[in-house]
């Protein structure tokens, strides 16, 4: 059984996905770019996208009746991987003990020309 998450506290979904589903015991949170819940993308550096992305992510955890804290794996695409440190320092400010299994790639382009996306698994439990 699957039940579809969502919230206005967070951007609308650019395309055809939820932004987070529900499957028994465990939430999939669909990408997030670092857009603004009014649909304007933020232009800044690494660290200002970085969070974005995060606060969305945090928005739509809320959502599900879950935190950081739930959050189990973390998916990050990187357009240049050399944003990585300063990504981390901001990352490190929401996943601040039991990290989540994580991995970090740098992709060739993302929507929008930004410079960071995330996707994660959250536990209900």
């Amino acid at each position: 059984m699957k039940k579809i998450i969502s919230t206005d506290r967070a951007p609308k979904p650019i395309g055809s996905y939820s932004q987070a589903v529900e499957a028994n015991d465990f939430v999939f949170l669909s990408g997030q770019i670092p857009l603004r819940k009014d649909g304007i993308i933020v232009n800044g550096d690494i660290k200002d996208q970085t969070r974005q992305v995060l606060d969305n992510i945090g928005e739509i955890l809320s959502a599900s009746g879950l935190s950081f804290e739930n959050v189990v794996k973390v998916t990050i695409y990187l357009f240049d991987l050399s944003d990585y440190r300063e990504m981390n320092e901001v990352y490190i400010k929401y996943f601040k003990k039991d990290f989540p299994a994580r991995v970090t790639v740098q992709v060739s382009e993302l929507h929008k020309e930004v410079a960071i996306e995330m996707d994660v698994i959250a536990v209900k439990k």
